[in-house]
């Protein structure tokens, strides 16, 4: 007997084996995810899209992959970021108004769960560089306590490229304080003075990949400061382009410059450290480009902060040798809410004990050219919207006037409210949405902008997106219906809605003491 059962024995562990060998082959190995987001790059700012800018790295990853020509994100760097990182609309997170600003008492929620966070239950190694903009009054609200394993970076929206320090007004106090915004997991870093943010973020992340054990697949958010105001770059960058007289359109091109290098550094390390072949990389803009300050989105309407197309409208990729179809335009649906539920469904993770998700898993559309499961895209609802950057002409203004010229009424929804909705080929606009001017390129038209000619008192538009995504051709009065069920589904999300967490700023953010921007509460 004992003899029998010594032969049979390892008969179990075969069996075992077998079965997970089977289950090896059926699913392979979760590729790794680098997720690649510039911050304030214009539709108007990279080579595809015929500008005068240089970016042959980003063209030929672009070219190589899906570029995604209807893509979206949201108009400023806290509601774009929070989007991503939640797979959530910011009317469900209470950020649906402005930015974070340095000293208010605000955060990303807490009881949202994030895409890292659902990436390390996946079996992923999680790390984040760069800029991080949701909230940091509290370590709760912190990269490292929110599923990344490491972060190096900046928590505020903005600072110098070299000495990384911001300067802030506190209003309580009426004193401008400057102090350091870098950090190393949970600590202050000190010792990158006089290194620019994008090389010091690029070599972090080379030696992330370098040092990748491959047993792990490896999740890398990588947040450029590029090409974000203030306007820096090394004199070098700026030599091509010389030729161009306006002196921010000029460093600007250089910081784009310079970015498209580094992006293609970061790609020439993952084929070098052999994590290519199975890496799905996201390139994506935070929102349009700022014409204040060098950036363009041009033939597109408005800038970053309104609901125009250049406001919202994305330069945006994918790369991957894993893509069953490449070098190809999308012209599907996709908007930056969808990374979270797509990431987490490429890795083999679940959604579980995340809140109703606004994204949609869009994978099949981006790598298979079908059709995107996103019909209808909320740009945004702010009941408290103010233009802090409104531009001078004929609609020279912050908020709405009083009267209305328009034929409709706030019977189906307040349509002096700032908002805007997309379903299929229809985009409805009410309320302000902020500068309505087209910007041509600096170095391409004597014009510096092209006016609106829409009477100050107007307060909402529909536009046929597909076939006028310049949006001159105002349809409202052509489709009553269409405008009619536009406004029925922006009272449907209204209606849905949190209230707008806007806190007001705490002095005691103050960083004197400390010498460095971080959490006080």
């Amino acid at each position: 007997m004992a003899g029998r059962a010594g032969v049979e024995a390892p008969s179990l562990p075969l069996c075992l084996l077998l079965g997970l060998l089977r289950l090896s082959a059926a699913r392979p190995p979760s590729p790794h995810l680098v997720l690649v987001l510039a911050d304030d790059l214009g539709w108007g700012d990279v080579g595809w899209h015929g500008s005068a800018i240089r970016t042959p790295r980003l063209d030929a990853l672009g070219a190589g992959g899906v570029r995604l020509e209807r893509y979206y994100t949201q108009p400023l760097c806290t509601p774009s970021r929070s989007q991503l990182l939640s797979g959530r609309y910011q009317i469900h997170t209470g950020l649906q108004h402005q930015i974070i600003w340095p000293c208010q008492p605000s955060c990303v929620p807490l009881d949202e769960k994030l895409l890292p966070e659902l990436l390390q239950e996946a079996g992923y190694v999680t790390h984040m560089v760069g800029k991080w903009h949701l909230g940091m009054y509290r370590k709760e609200c912190l990269p490292t306590r929110r599923g990344f394993d490491t972060y190096f970076g900046y928590l505020l929206g903005s600072e110098d490229y070299y000495s990384h320090d911001r300067c802030v007004l506190i209003k309580a106090k009426n004193i401008t304080r400057c102090a350091l915004d870098l950090r190393d997991g949970e600590e202050v870093a000190t010792g990158f003075k006089n290194m620019y943010s994008t090389n010091l973020f690029t070599e972090r992340a080379i030696d992330l990949i370098a040092n990748h054990k491959t047993e792990k697949p490896l999740f890398l958010y990588l947040a450029f400061q590029s090409v974000h105001e203030p306007l820096e770059v090394p004199e070098e960058y700026m030599k091509p382009y010389s030729s161009i007289k306006d002196a921010k359109r000029r460093h600007y091109a250089g910081m784009v410059t310079l970015m498209d290098e580094a992006v293609g550094n970061l790609t020439d390390a993952l084929k070098r450290y052999g994590l290519w072949d199975n890496t799905v990389l996201i390139f994506s803009t935070d929102n349009g480009g700022q014409t204040l300050a060098g950036g363009n989105n041009w033939p597109l309407r408005g800038r970053k902060w309104t609901l125009w197309e250049g406001g919202v409208r994305g330069v945006g990729f994918v790369a991957s040798p894993l893509l069953k179809r490449k070098g190809v335009e999308s012209h599907e649906l996709i908007h930056i809410s969808d990374w979270l539920p797509t990431l987490v469904h490429l890795a083999g993770g679940h959604i579980n004990g995340t809140k109703p998700l606004d994204g949609f898993d869009v994978w099949k559309a981006i790598s298979e050219g079908k059709p995107s499961p996103r019909v209808e895209l909320l740009h945004n609802i702010d009941p408290m919207f103010v233009d802090d950057f409104p531009c001078l002409g004929i609609d020279n203004q912050t908020s709405l006037p009083q009267s209305n010229s328009s034929p409709w009424d706030d019977t189906l929804f307040n349509i002096s409210m700032h908002a805007a909705i997309r379903r299929g080929k229809w985009k409805l606009l009410t309320g302000y949405p902020g500068c309505s001017h087209w910007f041509p390129p600096p170095s391409l038209f004597n014009e510096s902008k092209i006016q609106s000619s829409d009477p100050p008192t107007k307060r909402l538009w529909l536009f046929d997106i597909v076939h006028d995504p310049e949006e001159k051709n105002d349809l409202s009065e052509k489709y009553p219906h269409v405008v009619e069920k536009l406004l029925s589904r922006l009272q449907h999300y209204y209606k849905r809605s949190v209230p707008v967490f806007y806190p007001d700023e705490d002095p005691q953010c103050d960083p004197a003491a400390t010498g460095a921007w971080g959490p006080w509460a």
